[in-house]
């Protein structure tokens, strides 16, 4: 039988079987992710006195019980609860809230340039706001704007297959890059879960040592993106290339966040690490990786999956994780059927919060990441998509606010808010910084228990510090005015 044809059937057996494990899986829960995975135990139990008693082993039948070690800081959002019947009775003070925000508005360390939105979440009651229809630059805020789109084309449970394929050549293989940001070389990814070219290599080795084969070309596939690769702000270390192919985010290092220089051919390297582990399975593959196109219409050898969309979503939006943002715009417009570039994503993001009820008009989402300064939101909007979250009727929303850093525990709010705060473990928000751009938009449990969503945005602050200062102040606020 022709090398192709055997690996054909292979890997139709091999896809029948990684389908009925991802059934598995998902039948059982696909989250797994710290903060995702406290919530999805029952919402914490869907009271407001937190979190979950985990001794219930499997099969027990016991419903999990509160833990009071765990506050609910979503516990005005329970499944299928009206907005009306979710609220305490007694409503936020308004005129409280304008009088403790007003003058930490005016701290010169917020620029020439401040707008404000406060929003309880559970009535859409505008409690303050100050310039809330004013497109500004929102830096990293912006990823709000990216998770809730991505997770409105494509669900929380999508995952991002990166795949193997016979080649269009004798003897080929072509490594096809799906746009996976999880997808990891390394054994254990300091990443965490997500698409592994380890075990990609091992059952790409198992199926081609099963047709009699072990001496292959590879070829690599990136095509799925289009347009330019480089972000405009050029190359930078908050940063990689873009492309459908990207293992450990171009990272030459094993950190899983923060800047660092990253790989000027983040496909070429994902392919020759894929040699390596081919070779080191017993798969000789003679010269170099070269860019190639799988066969049309065959079955893939082998697949790995990544992390579901609710675990990158959160992922990017704990550590502002510009590679993983942009990554999921691009698959928000291939789920809109635009091209996957900078400028097809920009379009399918903004009609995927058109499609949501948000209002766009103003806005712009010339990038996921935030990195763009041509990027343009208002504070309204980004408290418009976090009440979006939290509705009941929108469940699919939720990781964009479970991502959400948590004031002096979590990513990058682990030092802000921290200690004494008040807003310390209550606080869960985004941040954003560019130079002479601060932005902070989130949602905090206020004194009498409701959620609230606000969002602060600046523009020309004298320096990073005492705007990081004053907008913490404004959150603090938030959760204590009465």
């Amino acid at each position: 039988m022709p090398l192709v044809k055997t690996w054909q059937l292979i890997a139709g057996s091999a896809v029948a079987g990684l389908a009925l494990s991802v059934a598995a899986v998902t039948a059982a829960g696909p989250w797994d992710s710290g903060q995702r995975k406290a919530e999805r135990d029952r919402a914490a139990s869907w009271s407001r006195t937190g979190g979950t008693d985990h001794d219930g082993g499997p099969g027990s039948g016991a419903l999990p019980e509160a833990a009071p070690s765990a506050p609910g800081v979503l516990g005005a959002i329970g499944p299928g609860a009206p907005r009306e019947q979710s609220a305490p009775a007694e409503p936020a003070s308004a005129g409280g809230l304008a009088a403790a925000l007003k003058p930490l508005l005016a701290d010169p360390a917020l620029g020439t340039v401040r707008t404000a939105s406060v929003v309880d979440t559970a009535t859409g009651q505008v409690l303050y706001e100050s310039g809330a229809r004013d497109a500004m630059t929102p830096a990293s805020t912006v990823k709000i704007a990216t998770a809730a789109a991505v997770l409105a084309a494509l669900g929380p449970e999508h995952r991002i297959r990166t795949t193997v394929t016979p080649g269009a050549a004798p003897g080929q293989i072509v490594l096809v890059g799906g746009g996976d940001p999880s997808l990891t070389a390394k054994k254990k990814s300091p990443a965490g879960s997500g698409g592994s070219l380890v075990a990609l290599a091992a059952d790409t080795a198992q199926a081609l040592k099963a047709a009699g084969t072990d001496t292959v070309t590879l070829g690599y596939d990136d095509s799925l993106y289009t347009g330019p690769a480089r972000h405009p702000i050029g190359a930078n270390p908050n940063i990689a290339p873009v492309t459908a192919l990207t293992a450990d985010e171009g990272r030459p290092d094993d950190s899983a966040s923060g800047p660092v220089d990253r790989s000027d051919d983040p496909s070429e390297d994902a392919a020759r690490a894929f040699r390596t582990l081919l070779a080191e399975r017993g798969i000789k593959v003679t010269g170099e990786p070269a860019k190639a196109k799988a066969a049309a219409g065959v079955q893939p050898l082998a697949v790995t999956l990544s992390t579901p969309v609710a675990g990158l979503v959160e992922r990017m939006l704990t550590n502002s994780d510009n590679d993983i943002a942009e990554a999921l715009a691009r698959q928000t417009a291939l789920a809109s059927g635009r091209p996957a570039s900078f400028e097809g994503a920009e379009k399918a993001v903004t009609d995927r919060l058109t499609t949501l009820g948000i209002d766009t008009a103003g806005s712009r989402f010339a990038d996921g990441s935030g990195l763009n300064r041509a990027d343009k939101v208002s504070a309204g909007l980004l408290t418009g998509l976090l009440s979006k979250a939290a509705d009941p009727q929108r469940p699919e929303l939720r990781p964009v606010l479970t991502g959400l850093p948590v004031a002096g525990f979590t990513g990058t709010l682990k030092a802000r808010n921290s200690g004494s705060s008040p807003a310390a473990g209550l606080l869960r928000a985004k941040t954003g910084t560019l130079s002479g751009v601060n932005s902070l938009s989130g949602t905090v449990v206020d004194s009498s228990g409701r959620l609230l969503a606000f969002a602060f945005l600046t523009a020309n602050t004298p320096g990073p510090e005492g705007a990081e200062k004053a907008l913490d102040k404004l959150a603090a606020a938030v959760a204590t005015a009465s």
